[in-house]
Order: structure tokens, then sequence, then C-alpha cells
């Protein structure tokens, strides 16, 4: 199973900071992923927004980037700052 987790305001809009999911057959990229979450969260786009980011197994990837139930999965809103 995948480990997903969401952080910052993310976890506020998805309900949850953290879970495991078998991910369907048709999700092995970080696009399809985001497609499918955002689906079953009823996201509204939020997690189809590139600013959030994606880490797969702790590395920001560049997308689209495989994905598998073996993975741990981080959406990453983008980060403020002065």
């Amino acid at each position: 199973m995948a480990l997903i987790t969401y952080w910052g305001k993310l976890a506020d809009l998805v309900g949850t900071a953290s879970e495991t999911h078998t991910l369907p057959e048709d999700v092995r990229d970080t696009q399809t992923l985001r497609r499918w979450l955002d689906g079953e969260k009823s996201g509204h786009g939020v997690l189809m927004d590139p600013a959030n980011r994606i880490a797969v197994n702790d590395e920001i990837v560049a997308e689209p980037a495989p994905v598998s139930d073996q993975d741990q999965l981080a959406f990453l809103p983008p980060v403020g700052g002065g």
C-alpha cells in the first residue's frame, strides 16, 4: 500500500494528514495520481494545482513521475516566506 501524506493547508483541505491506499491499476504516475485523489477527496481541483508539488519517496519529482503501491507520496503546498 502507498502511504500518502498531505502537508500544510492541504491536510486541512482533504481532511487528513496521512492515509494508505492501494492505488488503482490505472494510477501509475503523478498526473493520474492527482486526478484520482482529487476525485476521491472531492478536492475541486486543489490536488490538481501544479503549485502543490509531489514528493515520491522523500524526493520532489518533476512530473509526470512514476508511482507505485510501494511508494511514500507527499503533497506539498507552496511555501511562502520573505
